[in-house]
């Protein structure tokens, strides 16, 4: 799994919880505050040097002024609002430039020493406490490891398919994917996803399915080895590049494997030797138009019906957790608990009931 050189990303340590937010890092937001602060500081001294012979310092002798030194302690008492008193403005424009310009400028300091505590404060207050309501509320979610193509598609069709953006989270070392993972409203847990501790954060031990996506298939072995090892129940999908590797995923402990090379390289023979059909595979595997591979429930007037006879192109039965091709004799005829992999148009969700069945019921294994 390729890895950043940094142990920072955008402010935040390495394997740490990273919800998305429209908001700077607090740190920032500190830095800014204090250099503006500084700014007011130095005009302030400006302002009172270059009329220094307006001022009067009740230590010096008469019409002596004030200095550098003197200015910039007037500054600093008058801004913190201390007052002492021993330098005082003694010319009527210089009382009127306090009045109308240090005045403001003194409100200001204020405003920002004191918003800058209660901000950085706030931010972090406000962190913890998203990132304690998450991990309370996160059960039964999705991982998916990895955030490049591969990764993307995978959220993408996830999140059309009805699953809620706060029920996934992103891990990945890369800065970049960070951001995007983040555009696209979604939790990140930045981190190399072989290591224990980083795979705690994004909750493995407690999520529904982990999905593996990164470029390198050592990677993804090792991630799924550690996934297992965190949690035995959880549904892996992996993908890797070469066919070679599948039989090693399937060993490590993934449920599911995705052969990203082959598949492609299928693709490419298929539209090769007749485009129609590569153009349906291609149709079959976009999403949101044409037509929709999708697995649904067995409604209770289907029951006891050769697949055949259904509205639905059926062209697989899942039944037991084993799935058999729609002409096996031994779905010749279906029966409750079953579940089909149909062939139906993109307007309907993949996972709703068939158009016209909204609202019967469910064969499910129970009478």
């Amino acid at each position: 799994m390729p890895d950043d050189s940094s142990d920072i990303t955008q402010g935040r340590v390495r394997g740490q919880l990273s919800l998305p937010a429209s908001t700077a890092s607090p740190w920032w937001q500190l830095s800014r505050r204090l250099l503006l602060a500084a700014g007011i500081l130095i005009v302030t001294v400006l302002i009172v040097y270059v009329d220094r012979t307006a001022y009067r310092d009740g230590n010096d002798p008469p019409n002596f002024g004030v200095d550098l030194v003197d200015s910039i302690y007037y500054t600093t008492v008058t801004l913190s609002t201390t007052g002492y008193g021993d330098i005082a403005p003694v010319a009527p424009h210089a009382r009127m430039i306090n009045a109308f310009v240090i005045t403001p400028l003194r409100i200001a300091f204020l405003v920002l020493l004191i918003g800058t505590t209660i901000e950085v404060l706030a931010s972090q207050g406000r962190e913890h406490f998203r990132n304690a309501r998450w991990r309370k509320n996160m059960k039964s979610h999705v991982v998916v490891i990895g955030y490049g193509t591969k990764g993307r598609a995978a959220v993408d069709t996830l999140i059309n398919n009805g699953l809620d953006r706060e029920g996934i989270i992103i891990v990945d070392p890369g800065a970049a994917a960070l951001q995007e993972a983040h555009a696209d409203g979604l939790a990140v847990v930045t981190g190399d996803a072989t290591r224990r501790d980083v795979l705690r954060r994004a909750g493995v031990s407690e999520a529904e399915q982990v999905i593996i996506t990164t470029d390198r298939d050592d990677s993804n072995v090792l991630a799924t080895l550690t996934v297992r090892q965190l949690n035995p129940d959880v549904w892996i999908v992996a993908a890797v590049r070469e066919q070679e590797n599948v039989a090693l995923m399937r060993q490590s402990g993934a449920n599911s494997v995705i052969t990203s090379s082959d598949a492609v390289g299928r693709l490419l023979g298929l539209s090769s030797l007749s485009p129609t059909l590569g153009t349906v595979m291609e149709d079959l595997l976009t999403y949101g138009e044409g037509l929709e591979v999708a697995e649904r429930e067995l409604i209770v007037s289907e029951v006891g019906k050769q697949p055949q006879q259904l509205p639905d192109q059926v062209i697989a039965v899942v039944r037991d957790e084993r799935v058999y091709r729609y002409f096996d004799p031994v779905v010749t005829q279906l029966a409750r608990g079953d579940r089909l992999i149909v062939v139906r148009p993109a307007r309907e969700l993949p996972w709703a009931p068939r158009p016209g069945t909204h609202n019967e019921e469910f064969a499910t294994d129970e009478p």
